[in-house]
């Protein structure tokens, strides 16, 4: 029987990245966990919140694929003290059609969302997405401005000295702005160059430029760093005297 999903062979699936399955539908798990499985990743299974983190805790895993309805702890519940422990990039699945919640896992940080009923295919993408801009690209090169640094290799950023405690999409967002002083993006490049989708929700665009803002901006409600360009998008203006990008 030829099988349902052909593996891609990324770098990621390669270097057997550790994905944990949260679910508490024996029946979605199984078809997420095959999928992954020939994808070349290692898969290990919860079905609720508490033994979603003492999975988490016992082996961290590289991403977590966490339903967001579960018994007892919901979804979010179990993102926030996931990521308490350290950046672990998440990909929530949702059975709700309802913008409000997507909107939720982005806010506590998760990195994507798929809304049930989903192509397994499409999650294995996702995945390998998510998982790809996860793992730093050597580039040699710090980036400032404005009192922010980042070190991509060392996935580290900081505001006059203070280390911030960014998402992996956050960061990417961070850095991307930092190479591209002064030129306003619309949404849809933003997820073309950071998330690197030429399609998906618009709206996760401006769900992580508002949690970017309400850490690198003095004040997040009067934001002077991430402008919003009415019409277009947004730009990064690091300001006069506030220090140039370095390339």
């Amino acid at each position: 029987m030829q099988p349902l999903y052909e593996p891609h062979g990324t770098e990621a699936a390669a270097e057997t990245a550790r994905i944990l399955v949260v679910d508490d539908d024996p029946t979605v798990a199984e078809v997420v966990t095959g999928y992954l499985h020939r994808a070349g990743y290692a898969v290990d299974r919860a079905d609720d919140g508490p033994s979603a983190l003492a999975h988490a805790a016992a082996h961290r895993p590289d991403l977590v694929v966490l339903d967001l309805m579960l018994p007892g702890m919901d979804g979010l519940e179990v993102c926030r003290r996931m990521r308490d422990g350290g950046p672990v990039p998440v990909i929530m699945l949702t059975a709700r059609g309802d913008e409000d919640d997507r909107i939720l896992g982005l806010e506590v940080g998760a990195d994507d969302y798929v809304t049930k009923p989903f192509s397994p295919r499409e999650l294995v993408l996702r995945v390998e997405s998510v998982l790809r801009r996860s793992r730093p690209v050597a580039t040699g090169h710090r980036l400032a401005a404005a009192g922010l640094s980042v070190d991509p290799d060392a996935r580290r950023a900081t505001k006059n000295g203070t280390e911030l405690a960014l998402t992996l999409r956050e960061f990417d967002l961070l850095a991307f702005f930092l190479r591209h002083p002064g030129r306003a993006y619309s949404r849809e490049d933003l997820m073309r160059e950071v998330w690197g989708w030429d399609f998906g929700d618009l709206s996760t665009v401006t769900v992580h430029v508002r949690r970017l803002r309400g850490k690198v901006e003095d004040d997040p409600a009067r934001p002077r760093l991430i402008q919003t360009v009415w019409g277009v998008g947004y730009r990064f203006e690091p300001g006069l005297g506030s220090g140039e990008a370095v390339h």
